[in-house]
């Protein structure tokens, strides 16, 4: 097993009664069974794999919000405006994104089994949990599934050298078989840090490392409340220009043309720029999903995929206790062992869902029994 990340130890409740429990939050907010399901499953893979930032701690920070605010339509029905094989042009009408970017990688899965690629490009989008989950569900199939999505019209993050925000943490994954290893999973912000880990350290009182955060004359800041409070903005991945941010920043931008350009969605810069942030409405996507078993033999790709990361993992460690790993292993091992002894839950999370269960009249799991050991089963 990685080291376990923050947010590992607390409260540890059996995962499928904690998905469970979300899905019935869902549906009392409206949404059908089977699209509460499937949004629960997005969500609750932040927290089966480490990425808690983007797990049910947003559940009423972000997602009950948009439903409670009207920003987002627990009914929607999203609709193809444009449909060329394997290119489509989808129309999220402001469904959950949870669910509606799983529906759109499923197509764009649908359209690689029939013409070796798939891409839905979608707008009207709202915000949908780890990119990486959405990856993955290519790799379901044995295929590559590509995601990046921009933050719609929220400006979060300023071009290198400019003093207005224009853009968003604009996210992108990659998910890719690795034979019988674990799948490579590249799930990352093209900041140095994503807002909802900034927040979280904020929450919990702790400093954030320098070069996640700026003041206006780019001076280092460790106080994350800053970051809400006008006070620092986020870096691009690289930190100064020096560094590399210059990549970041042109990563950012490049997720920009793919998910907002292309589909029309939302697009973070434009002209009047005076005051940051805003809502993340009318988000964009891209969901691709590229089949190599139409183009060589899929037991041949599978095969190599398994000698490209097994032979990263046979490399020769600095240190013998520090193996080397790739993108995506200490998360699958992260998620078997939470699916297996429950996922851990910080103390004011946990109480943060059973407030949350009381007042929506449900119930919240109760915590797994822990081992004569004293530690979680």
């Amino acid at each position: 097993m990685p080291p376990r990340p923050p947010g590992d130890a607390g409260v540890r409740v059996p995962y499928r009664e904690l998905a469970a429990f979300v899905a019935d939050v869902f549906g009392a907010r409206g949404l059908p069974e089977d699209r509460a399901g499937a949004a629960a499953a997005a969500l609750c893979h932040g927290d089966l794999t480490g990425f808690t930032s983007h797990g049910i701690t947003n559940l009423t920070r972000l997602y009950l919000p948009l439903l409670d605010t009207g920003r987002c339509d627990p009914r929607a029905e999203p609709r193809i405006v444009a449909d060329h094989g394997a290119s489509v042009l989808l129309d999220a009408r402001r469904a959950l994104g949870l669910w509606a970017a799983a529906e759109a990688m499923d197509l764009a899965v649908e359209r690689a089994r029939r013409y070796g690629v798939g891409m839905v490009s979608v707008r009207g989008a709202t915000h949908f949990g780890c990119a990486g989950y959405h990856a993955l569900r290519a790799v379901q199939h044995h295929m590559v599934g590509l995601v990046t999505a921009n933050c719609g019209r929220q400006q979060i993050v300023r071009p290198v050298g400019g003093r207005a925000a224009m853009l968003g943490t604009n996210p992108l994954a990659l998910a890719a078989p690795a034979g019988d290893l674990p799948p490579f999973v590249l799930d990352m912000a093209t900041t140095v840090a994503p807002t909802g880990r900034v927040r979280a350290a904020a929450r919990a009182g702790q400093n954030v490392p320098v070069g996640w955060l700026q003041d206006d004359d780019g001076a280092p800041v460790t106080d994350p409340a800053a970051f809400d409070r006008g006070q620092a903005h986020l870096s691009w991945l690289g930190g100064d220009p020096d560094a590399g941010a210059y990549k970041g920043y042109g990563l950012g931008l490049l997720v920009e043309v793919l998910s907002a350009l292309v589909p029309g969605a939302g697009l973070g810069p434009h002209e009047k720029t005076a005051k940051p942030a805003g809502p993340d409405d009318d988000i964009g996507c891209l969901m691709l999903a590229v089949a190599p078993g139409r183009l060589r033999p899929e037991a041949e790709f599978l095969t190599d995929a398994a000698g490209l990361f097994g032979a990263l993992l046979g490399c020769p460690p600095i240190r013998a206790d520090e193996p080397v790993r790739y993108p995506g292993w200490p998360e699958d091992a992260r998620c078997r062992d939470r699916r297996a002894h429950g996922v851990p839950l910080e103390a004011a999370l946990h109480q943060e869902m059973l407030d949350l269960a009381r007042t929506s009249g449900l119930r919240f799991p109760a915590p797994v029994p822990p081992t004569e050991e004293g530690s979680p089963a």
